[in-house]
């Protein structure tokens, strides 16, 4: 379904008409522009664009500035068709037939449209796709909440995972075995959030509940049918 890219500025609240207080994750969605449209027989979907990158110029004596990362001369050709100066800062590919939505409408686009915070009303269910907050090398306990042992009657492995591997047979370690490492900064897709609130003068969508991902961290919100 269709969707938007966003950035997550941080959580608030909101009272409804009854009173009750509604914890809700504020998004802010600047207007996307269409850079891509693709239309086939297994896939329906739109390359979404939004920010703007620094390009390469020259000074009055010849010299390229800014320095630092700078829009490449393909990115900003492929913003060009789209009818855009700068090349987009973030870009995302959003799928509109997904699975289970056979019959819902799928709405048509041309590259160069612009789409903007309008496109939800308060109400209706999103799901929201984000990167999650990387935590670092973390232990068993901590990244896939095992137990741990005993704290007293001299037992001193209190946060670790024991037996990892078989005895003669298999003889090795079974792969997918819970073990510590790298945890978090993945992909994460939170389902089911409702919109309460949508404003479109400042481009902000508030979303009940909590949201995957930093504060400023990019994500994708998208319609679920």
């Amino acid at each position: 379904m269709i969707g938007l890219i966003g950035k997550k500025l941080g959580m608030t609240q909101l009272f409804n008409a009854a009173g009750q207080q509604i914890p809700c994750t504020v998004i802010e969605a600047e207007p996307n522009t269409v850079l891509t449209v693709t239309n086939t027989s297994t896939m329906q979907a739109l390359q979404l664009g939004t920010g703007a990158q620094r390009t390469r110029r020259e000074n009055a004596k010849g010299e390229h500035t800014p320095r630092g990362r700078r829009a490449s001369a393909a990115e900003l050709g492929h913003a060009k068709k789209a009818g855009l100066d700068a090349a987009p800062r973030t870009i995302r590919s959003i799928r509109l037939d997904e699975k289970g939505n056979a019959k819902v409408e799928i709405p048509q686009h041309n590259v160069g449209d612009v789409i903007n915070v309008t496109i939800f009303t308060p109400g209706e269910t999103v799901k929201v796709t984000g990167t999650s907050k990387g935590r670092g090398f973390q232990g068993v306990v901590k990244r896939w909440g095992f137990g741990g042992g005993p704290n007293t009657h001299g037992n001193t492995k209190h946060r670790r995972p024991g037996s990892v591997g078989a005895g003669t047979d298999p003889s090795r370690v079974i792969k997918g075995k819970k073990m510590p490492g790298h945890y978090g900064a993945e992909r994460v897709t939170q389902i089911g959030l409702r919109v309460e609130k949508v404003d479109a003068e400042r481009n902000l969508v508030y979303v009940r509940g909590a949201v995957p991902g930093p504060t400023n961290g990019i994500v994708v919100v998208r319609k679920q049918g």
